[in-house]
């Protein structure tokens, strides 16, 4: 953690000098001379502090000072405490020069010490290299426990004499437990076997309340919004009758059965053949619950393990290769001792080294004789944490913030690393794409798992292994942490570890409980509130103190989800007040207006308003906040419009929403769509109000055509008053044209009369494709020929009757030079098409024969909801028996 805070203030220190600040810092005599010593010492630090973080886990030394050798004790946070290092803005130069001699001549003493702790000099690894985005492995399907899990699911499945039996998965940490789990959770024949299963993961602490809630949740798919333990208990006691349910807790620790018994009674209003299957490190848990079975996971076997070894370690590699590694690497494997997440954090490892010199280092590492912690995975952690180059190791230790199986949003972690400076880019690199390059490198060691992910493949949410978690917490020493509230007479914070805190984020579960000791941590650099856990909100009272006292907070997340009943109205002025914010989440509020102050934050780079949607008006200063990169604000349904400053944010790349102004309220005050030419936005925009526009060149001057990174684009073409003539949107939809780059688009609310504007048929990279209310069409565009298309969506378009051949894009004499229509088309979805009657193409009736022409080889899925006048479907999709058809409200549709 430590070679990760110097390299931190180095590089606020390269900035300070590049960004030209030091042009004012010249003008007091000595200064530059200082700041160059500064730096030096620094340097010199950094140098040994590799090998120190390595020796303070093995030695219990730390580099501070060490009282058994008569040294005075002397901190290097005292100076640059941890990550909340910054230099902080100062009235006098003459302050500024006095600060920087002090910091030299104390960083002096440390830099002498070194020689006496006798420190080696050890460059982090990677230090001068880019970081690269790579690929990763996601073991979950190469796990193993063949022999458990076959014997879990029949006893699953299986019916029993015992009213709701409790089955027990036992062993040490990093043994697998929780993938076994999660194996038979998601096994064909156990889902067949229950009508609910419900996940908990409890940890540590057996909280009733917030099991009893989580169950609740699975139940009924909604939060509850109960506040006794014994309304809880009552309610599910009362939707499980006649189902027949699989319940897992899992790491559980309470050995207490006085706390699981309510639980476990309300339980057994459950059908017969209802299970429990808890996961435990501890076999007297197992006992005290009463398990009918214990399943005890040992070590993996050796080549269960050597197969999930050499999936990763090899990955890439050629056979040839991997037969000259392969003696060195089952020396290696030997010292996991048979635990998964230790093969795994190694094999994820080795699989970026590729010199066998790198293998025998790994090998030999002293740290393999830790005898500290979870003796048996620390090590392999360690090996992996101290191989990340250091910008990613204060990365990495940053999630320890989160609480332990949470579901982590790769983009909001992302950005929160971006708020606290993590994100340095080189060259052309933007700060999003470091980022992403980031977590891949981090998921690509297994320090990450349980990925979920979008239609493209690409991670969206992940969690951490709690042993990780564990690690990452004692990496951080208490910088970063999570606290659970559950009373105002609970302490958030020990006093022991008070001033350490720098990254918090809460959970709360009581009605005005928020401690007020959150106030007095001066230091802090993050405060998230948890609203995914938490049972209750952030009161509006607490804002103004909140934004009085923390004035160092980068990152600041206030925002409830949508579970709760929304209760914050209005942001208090004191807001600007935190001068250093970076990231600012205000979702789901019920604001009507941001205050003017908000745009003093001249630092602020992402604010997050998504699904405020009362908020009519953005401040008109919103042009001050210069290194502003996104505005998320997705779901902001009643915005009048965006200020016309908006254009002067030319660091902005994510822009949800662009409304157009309907001439009404802030006239030119608002921006146009001209104004769109000015950005340069990444991602996806969604433009609401196309049919405000009354001079189509103005849409001409937007150039959205040369906004290269914009990938989803929606055209909404609502206009807030009177009528629009059809042959104005057709106009405007011909002038939209967007990028070739271009991967989805959505046309809502279109008045004219054709979809066909010169350009669609030019997006070659365009897979997802909908429309929306679009009345007037008599007829669907031609739209059989896009290369890349692999989701076709129709909705209400009310004035088509026929589909035929014009929708494969078959010439009008039913000849085509192209001989396949839909090529990669997976799923298509019509609804509340009112007036639609027929689907057929001539083509199968011009005594063609069937193998001349391909429709739709691709199709996965077929969805067809309130076509009430609909007789049929064509041939290749009426016999195509793999197809999955969902076809719902079509009375007159017969089909096989």
């Amino acid at each position: 953690m430590a070679e990760a805070i110097v390299s931190a203030v180095l590089e606020q220190l390269t900035s300070i000098i590049a960004e030209g600040i030091q042009q004012e810092v010249k003008l007091v005599v000595g200064v530059e001379k200082e700041v160059k010593k500064l730096r030096s010492n620094l340097e010199d630090i950094e140098a040994v502090l590799v090998d120190a973080e390595e020796r303070q886990v093995k030695e219990k030394a730390q580099i501070e000072g060490a009282e058994d050798a008569g040294v005075p004790k002397k901190k290097v946070c005292f100076f640059f405490p941890s990550s909340c290092f910054s230099f902080k803005q100062v009235s006098l130069r003459r302050d500024i020069a006095m600060k920087i001699k002090d910091v030299t001549e104390n960083l002096d003493g440390i830099a002498k010490q070194k020689d006496m702790y006798t420190f080696n000099r050890i460059r982090s690894v990677e230090k001068s290299e880019r970081v690269q985005s790579t690929s990763f492995v996601d073991v979950f399907e190469i796990c193993g426990r063949v022999e458990e899990k076959s014997i879990l699911v029949p006893k699953l499945c299986e019916n029993s004499e015992q009213q709701l039996p409790i089955i027990s998965i036992v062993g040490m940490g990093g043994i697998g437990k929780t993938i076994l789990a999660q194996f038979a959770y998601n096994d064909d024949k156990v889902i067949n076997s229950f009508d609910k299963r419900m996940w908990v993961c409890v940890s540590e602490h057996f909280d009733e309340y917030r099991i009893a809630t989580a169950i609740i949740e699975a139940l009924e798919d909604s939060p509850s919004n109960l506040a006794e333990l014994d309304s809880l208990l009552r309610h599910i006691n009362r939707s499980i009758v006649g189902k027949k349910f699989f319940l897992v807790l899992d790491d559980v620790w309470n050995e207490d059965y006085k706390k699981l018994e309510p639980l476990y009674h309300c339980l057994k209003n459950g059908l017969h053949g209802s299970k429990i299957l808890i996961t435990t490190r501890k076999e007297s848990v197992a006992r005290m619950m009463g398990s009918i079975d214990i399943i005890n996971v040992k070590e993996l076997p050796d080549e269960e393990c050597w197969l999930l070894f050499r999936r990763l370690a090899f990955f890439g590699m050629p056979q040839v290769e991997c037969q000259k590694f392969e003696e060195i690497g089952r020396q290696i494997l030997s010292k996991c001792k048979g635990l998964p997440l230790a093969v795994k954090t190694i094999g994820s490892l080795l699989r970026f080294k590729k010199h066998r010199e790198e293998w025998q280092s790994i090998l030999e590492s002293e740290l393999w004789k830790l005898e500290e912690f979870e003796k048996d995975i620390f090590q392999p952690l360690l090996l992996s944490y101290n191989d990340l180059p250091s910008m990613i190791k204060r990365c990495f230790i940053y999630c320890a913030i989160f609480p332990k199986d949470y579901n982590i949003r790769r983009k909001y972690l992302i950005q929160l690393w971006m708020a606290q400076g993590y994100l340095k880019g080189e060259g052309n690199d933007v700060m999003e794409i470091i980022g992403q390059n980031y977590f891949d490198y981090l998921a690509s060691r297994s320090f990450f798992q349980e990925f979920k992910k979008d239609d493209k493949n690409n991670i969206f949410k992940c969690k951490m292994h709690y042993l990780v978690h564990d690690f990452a917490q004692f990496l951080c020493k208490n910088e970063c942490l999570h606290k659970e509230v559950n009373g105002l007479n609970e302490p958030i914070i020990n006093s022991s570890y008070h001033e350490q805190v720098c990254h918090l984020i809460v959970t709360i579960n009581e009605e005005d409980s928020f401690p007020n000791s959150v106030f007095s941590l001066r230091r802090m650099r993050s405060f998230l509130y948890n609203f995914e856990d938490s049972q209750v909100q952030l009161t509006p009272n607490i804002l103004p103190k909140l934004f009085d006292e923390l004035t160092s907070l980068k990152a600041l997340s206030i925002g409830p989800s949508w579970r709760h009943e929304h209760v914050i109205e209005d942001i208090p002025k004191e807001v600007r007040k935190l001068i250093h914010l970076r990231y600012l989440n205000l979702s789901f509020l019920r604001i009507r207006k941001l205050p003017e102050a908000l745009c003093g934050l001249y630092n602020l780079q992402i604010l997050d308003i998504n699904q405020c949607r009362e908020l009519e008006e953005l401040p008109q200063g919103i042009g001050k906040l210069i290194k502003l990169r996104h505005l998320e604000n997705y779901g902001t349904t009643s915005l009048r419009n965006i200020p016309i400053g908006i254009q002067r944010l030319t660091n902005l790349r994510i822009l949800r929403e662009f409304v157009l102004s309907g001439g009404g309220g802030n006239g030119d005050k608002a921006c146009s769509l001209e104004g769109l030419k000015y950005l340069d936005l990444f991602e996806e925009l969604y433009i609401r109000g196309l049919g405000n526009i009354s001079d189509v060149n103005e849409a001409k001057r937007s150039k959205i055509k040369n906004q290269k990174n914009l990938l989803h684009l929606t055209l909404d073409f609502r206009k807030d008053e009177g009528e629009r003539r059809n042959e104005d949107d057709e106009a405007l939809l011909e002038i939209l044209q967007p990028s070739l780059n271009l991967e989805k688009l959505r046309l809502d609310k279109y008045r004219g009369n054709t979809i066909l504007p010169n350009w669609m048929m030019s997006l070659t990279n365009l897979s997802h494709l909908t429309f929306r209310n679009c009345v007037n069409c008599t007829h669907l565009p031609s739209l059989g020929k896009l290369p890349s298309l692999e989701s076709l969506s129709i909705w209400a378009m009310k004035s088509v009757k026929r589909v035929s051949n014009e929708f494969l894009g078959i010439e009008s004499d039913g000849t085509s030079s192209s001989f396949t229509f839909f090529p990669k088309l997976k799923t298509l979805t019509f609804q509340n098409m009112d007036e639609w009657e027929e689907w057929d193409y001539e083509t199968t009736r011009n005594g063609e024969e069937e193998g001349d022409i391909t429709i739709m080889p691709s199709l996965i899925s077929l969805s067809i909801h309130s076509c009430s006048k609909l007789k049929a479907l064509p041939n290749h999709l009426d016999q195509n028996t793999t197809l999955k058809k969902d076809i719902s409200r079509c009375p007159l549709l017969r089909y096989r």
